[in-house]
């Protein structure tokens, strides 16, 4: 059957409609997985596709490796045949939408790692088939899909926009937010050409509540990027403005507090122990790499950047002088650190304010413990560190440091045993013990 513009079009907008459409999704963590099963949920064919054999092995079994995707729904999902696994790319040459979401990692020198979508699109480009979609919803920096990907899908001679169809759509998965999931966040999507956001809006549409078509890719990579380096230069500004104000001795979150009474021009950011997770702190810097690029020097990005590296040593610090005020030094005191992962209630410890900091205190001779949770184990320096005992921890801590304030914290526990308390993140706000010190 020949391919043309309108026969393309129309035949995969036809297959979406009736959700015959088979899709795929490469890459299953945090953002594939939620995304595969949303299209799951719909009704939709779904195939995910997934380098490593242990995970593909145990979403089969219905086994979610991601707390936001519950096990009881995937399994269900599993066993109707809606969704299931593979490492095997060939099934690409069966599908009619490709997913992208595997990571963009910064290398060694803090620049794009845009090996994984490299990779992605290789296989792609092998099995490409006229009347596809491709969706890439990996970060990146502007021009990746046009300048990137777009040659690699053109090579067999198929036509954007008429053979196959390229968009990207940034995902904007938030971890642990109860309130706001895949299927209820805003949907951004971008393509080559009208076609292309034509039908990348009509797939989104299908199983997300709000899809926002703009006018290319370059603006949807754009977005992405804004809205992350919109929040770490405010982070910055916020953690900056912490460090002023504990100099002057002036409470930062009163400040906050009575400033976001204003019911307009005013925005509340709040500051904490530094930057962690997949985003905030990397997706910037993919806008400062490109920026550069074009020959512009990106000041506040780099400024807010080093302002919020900077953090953690602002917090031991502050655990160092809360300690010497008790008569008691650094070395050699017992140091138990309240949650580990990057934020509260995830257990993610990627880019974690956590790691520098227990770094910091063990440099500085301290005796560094944890409890967290959602974190029973991790690596760190080359070597494993395991959650232990809160309360057994705390009773014998000469200073507790909430650094991820988990809901599982009984917060009154630490109030009434601990003997010194630095909350990074204003969790005892309620409590006016003089043993807790505030960022």
């Amino acid at each position: 059957m020949p391919y043309g513009t309108e026969t393309s079009l129309q035949c995969l907008s036809e297959k979406i409609r009736t959700r015959s459409a088979k899709v795929g999704v490469i890459g299953l963590g945090y953002v594939g997985l939620s995304l595969a099963v949303e299209f799951a949920n719909a009704g939709f064919s779904v195939t995910g596709i997934e380098v490593q054999a242990s995970k593909v092995a145990r979403l089969n079994e219905g086994s979610s490796h991601i707390k936001d995707v519950p096990s009881d729904d995937l399994r269900q999902l599993v066993d109707s045949g809606k969704l299931r696994a593979t490492e095997d790319f060939s099934v690409i040459s069966k599908l009619d939408i490709v997913n992208i979401a595997v990571p963009t990692p910064l290398n060694k020198t803090r620049d794009p790692d845009m090996n994984f979508v490299v990779a992605a699109a290789e296989q792609i480009a092998k099995y490409i088939r006229p009347g596809v979609l491709i969706s890439l919803e990996s970060t990146t920096y502007p021009g990746t899909t046009k300048d990137l990907l777009l040659p690699m899908f053109e090579e067999g001679g198929f036509r954007v926009g008429e053979d196959f169809f390229l968009c990207f759509s940034p995902e904007r998965v938030d971890p642990g937010n109860p309130h706001f999931r895949t299927h209820n966040i805003p949907k951004v999507i971008g393509g080559i050409t009208p076609n292309c956001t034509e039908v990348g809006a009509l797939f989104y549409s299908q199983a997300l509540e709000s899809v926002v078509p703009v006018s290319s890719t370059s603006v949807a990579e754009m977005v992405k990027l804004l809205e992350n380096t919109f929040r770490m230069i405010n982070i910055g500004f916020v953690n900056e403005l912490a460090i002023m104000c504990d100099r002057m001795e002036v409470n930062i979150w009163e400040v906050i507090d009575a400033a976001a009474t204003k019911p307009f021009g005013f925005m509340p950011f709040y500051p904490g122990p530094g930057l962690g997770g997949h985003c905030i702190p990397i997706d910037p810097l993919y806008l400062s790499w490109k920026s550069k690029q074009a020959g512009i020097e990106p000041r506040f990005i780099e400024l807010a950047g080093c302002i919020n590296r900077d953090m953690p040593r602002f917090v031991v610090d502050k655990v160092q002088t809360a300690l010497n005020n008790q008569s008691k030094p650094l070395m050699n005191a017992n140091i138990h650190i309240v949650g580990v992962a990057y934020k509260r209630n995830v257990d993610d410890l990627r880019e974690s304010p956590a790691l520098d900091i227990i770094l910091l205190l063990e440099r500085k001779g301290a005796r560094v413990t944890y409890t967290d949770p959602h974190i029973p184990l991790f690596s760190l320096g080359g070597r494993g560190l395991a959650s232990v005992n809160l309360e057994e921890s705390v009773m014998v801590a000469d200073c507790v440091v909430i650094v991820a304030d988990h809901d599982a914290f009984d917060l009154g526990f630490l109030v009434e045993n601990a003997k010194l308390i630095v909350d990074t993140r204003n969790v005892l706000k309620m409590y006016g013990s003089s043993k807790i010190v505030r960022l």
